[in-house]
C-alpha cells in the first residue's frame, strides 16, 4: 500500500473523529471503514487483527451508548459550537498525553469557557459539571473507542 493511499486512510479516520463530534454524522462508521478500506488492502494477520478488535470495540461502544442515558445539549448553556471546539481540544490530548489526555481536554476546554463566561471558580465549575453531564458520557465514550481505533491504526502502521 503506498503512502497516498495511506494517507487517504488517514484522512478518513480524521474525519471518523470530528464526525464524532457533529451531531448526525457517523463517526464511528467512519472510522471502521478506513480500517476495513485498509484492512482489505493488506490482508495481513495484523489488518484483519486490528480490524477485528476494531469492529468489537465499536460495537461494545454503541451498546455502551445505548445504556447510558441521553440528556439533551439544550439543558445546559453549552452551544455546539463549543462542543465541537472541546471535542478538537479532546483529540489533541489524546496525542499530547496518550489515552487520559482526551477527557482532561475535554473538560479543561469546558471549564476554561465556562470560567470567561461565568467569571467565577465556583460558577464555572457548576457549569462544567452541568455540561458534562448534559453531552459528555456518550460523546466522550464514542470519541474515546475511535480514538482507540484510530491509535491501534496508526500503531500498525508505524510499527508493523
Amino acid at each position: 500500500m503506498g503512502t497516498p493511499q495511506l494517507c487517504l486512510i488517514g484522512v478518513v479516520m480524521l474525519l471518523g473523529l470530528l464526525g464524532v463530534l457533529v451531531p448526525g454524522v457517523p463517526g464511528s462508521l467512519l472510522c471502521w471503514g478506513a480500517v476495513l478500506w485498509w484492512a482489505t488492502n493488506l490482508h495481513t494477520p495484523l489488518t484483519w487483527g486490528v480490524l477485528a478488535a476494531a469492529t468489537g470495540l465499536l460495537a461494545l461502544n454503541q451498546v455502551v451508548q445505548w445504556l447510558l442515558p441521553a440528556r439533551r445539549i439544550r439543558d445546559s448553556e453549552l452551544t455546539w459550537r463549543n462542543v465541537f471546539a472541546a471535542g478538537c481540544t479532546a483529540i489533541a490530548g489524546f496525542f499530547v498525553l496518550p489515552v487520559i489526555g482526551a477527557p482532561i481536554g475535554f473538560v479543561a476546554y469546558i471549564y476554561a469557557v465556562e470560567r470567561v463566561r461565568l467569571g467565577s471558580h465556583g460558577g464555572a465549575w457548576t457549569a462544567t459539571r452541568t455540561a458534562m453531564r448534559a453531552i459528555g458520557r456518550s460523546v466522550l465514550a464514542e470519541l474515546f473507542a475511535c480514538l482507540l481505533v484510530a491509535g491501534a491504526w496508526l500503531g500498525a502502521v508505524v510499527f508493523g
